[in-house]
């Protein structure tokens, strides 16, 4: 089976969806639970776990200060760069599990 290799515009595939397709804002059901408790409670308990949040950050603890930094700035973008030569291209296959009936 001969197929087009991949097009890419800059370090993203060309023409493949952005983010994550199974986050839609109908799916966030965390998120809709912890607003509605927050607004329920006057936000005192979110605010108590968000002062937690700093205080280990504050005294040190590495998983909270990474945690703070993602929700302050957002997680950072992780950069993948594939390079080759241009007389001995690279071959990309992709293994599924899934058989195409090819043998």
């Amino acid at each position: 089976m001969q197929t087009t290799p991949p097009t890419y515009k800059g370090n993203i595939m060309a023409g493949a969806p952005k983010g994550n397709q199974n986050s839609t804002s109908e799916k966030r059901v965390w998120s809709k639970i912890v607003r509605k408790l927050a607004v329920q409670e006057d936000y005192a308990k979110l605010h108590r776990v968000a002062n937690a949040l700093y205080e280990k950050a504050a005294e040190g603890d590495v998983s909270a200060i990474k945690e703070l930094g993602d929700r302050l700035d957002g997680k950072a973008m992780q950069e993948n760069m594939v390079t080759g030569d241009a007389d001995n291209p690279l071959t990309i296959n992709v293994v599924t599990g899934i058989d195409d009936g090819e043998t």
